[in-house]
């Protein structure tokens, strides 16, 4: 039997509430912050009830995790992604899809990008384990289909992949220190400039 199959079961409607709570909350509090009775609260159902199609905390934020990546991977299915062969253009790419993503799931970027920034999750677990292998196997998913040949021989392409990942992560502990909100905007207009940047160090002179 499917884990998530009660859940599954439920109307749309009432899944795509307690999925948005559920983004809601552990993008804003992070995994260990977050009270499952407030989420449960925010998606109008009770507690118990969360715990019923989900048997923990982790296993609902597990679930959430794989649906987070799955629409991703849904959205690139759908599209022609895989002709581009430029490393930056898949980076507009993505970050376009994912702007038609948060129309139905306006709080998925706050717990997406959180993934990367959220120290509380239990060393060992299986949370933690799925969390590293979506962040640094990502590459091999979404960039399968790359021309590595405008990079200089040096450049370790994965490297500078994850080099982006931690400066959105800087981004983020940034605002958060100075308790400022994360406008999605704001954050894709300063993702530009430092993919300008790496273009510019990592690409021959010939592809600029």
């Amino acid at each position: 039997m499917n884990e998530y199959e009660k859940f599954l079961e439920l109307p749309n409607e009432k899944q795509l509430k307690i999925i948005n709570a559920g983004f809601e909350y552990f993008g804003k509090y992070g995994y260990k912050g977050v009270n499952t009775e407030d989420i449960a609260n925010r998606a109008g159902i009770s507690k118990g009830l969360l715990f019923y199609y989900f048997k923990n905390k982790e296993s609902y934020y597990l679930f959430l995790c794989e649906f987070c990546q799955n629409l991703m991977l849904e959205s690139f299915q759908e599209t022609d992604f895989q002709e581009i062969t430029d490393f930056f253009e898949l980076i507009d790419f993505a970050t376009k899809a994912k702007l038609k993503i948060i129309t139905e799931y306006p709080f998925i970027t706050d717990f997406s990008v959180n993934l990367i920034a959220d120290k509380s999750i239990k060393v060992g677990s299986k949370s933690e384990e799925y969390v590293n292998n979506v962040i640094y196997n990502s590459f091999d998913i979404y960039f399968k289909n790359i021309d590595f040949t405008p990079f200089k021989e040096e450049i370790d392409v994965k490297k500078i992949y994850q080099m982006m990942l931690w400066l959105s992560e800087g981004y983020i502990n940034e605002k958060k220190r100075i308790n400022t909100p994360i406008i999605l905007e704001d954050f894709l207009s300063d993702f530009a400039l430092w993919k300008a940047l790496f273009k510019k160090i990592c690409y021959k002179e010939e592809y600029l």
